[in-house]
């Protein structure tokens, strides 16, 4: 029989987990009512910590917001005080979003090998932890949004 070991990601440095320390879940959820917008509209959901690991349980739920076109939503992480070294990275957690269906509920992380690393590593440019925290914002692509829906993001995260 052939054993495979998975990835664990989380700090080597934390062997024990207690209450109140590391790897209490934590969250962000943001909500909002967008009216019709124009296709490269930003969603600011709210701040994360760098090196907040992102858990699959995180979802974006959204209603229908289109009555004809196809917008969609990307899902980034972007610089808050400059400290990002090269740029924002505008579907760093995820993409393509469909916002023209009614009662959406997706995964927020898009690609399933990104669960579970640390914010800063899902940005691009980025190659160590920048420190501080980072804005999770959304980016409404493809087309136009033509009728008031909710969105919400909802972000579940541990940080070593």
């Amino acid at each position: 029989m052939t054993v495979f070991t998975a990835t664990e990601r989380r700090s080597h440095l934390l062997s024990a987990v207690s209450h109140g320390g590391a790897y209490d879940v934590k969250n962000l959820t943001s909500t909002i009512e967008l009216a019709a917008s124009a296709s490269g509209t930003t969603i600011n959901f709210g701040y994360i910590p760098s090196n907040a690991r992102l858990l699959n349980t995180s979802r974006l739920y959204n209603d229908d917001l289109s009555n004809a076109a196809s917008p969609t939503l990307d899902i980034g992480l972007a610089a808050v005080d400059g400290n990002l070294e090269n740029s924002d990275d505008p579907d760093a957690i995820g993409n393509g979003f469909s916002l023209s269906a009614a009662g959406s509920d997706n995964p927020i992380i898009s690609d399933p090998v990104n669960i579970g690393l640390p914010a800063w590593d899902l940005v691009l440019s980025e190659t160590s932890d920048p420190g501080g925290v980072l804005m999770v914002y959304g980016s409404v692509k493809d087309a136009a949004t033509a009728i008031l829906g909710t969105i919400t993001a909802e972000i579940y995260y541990v940080v070593d």
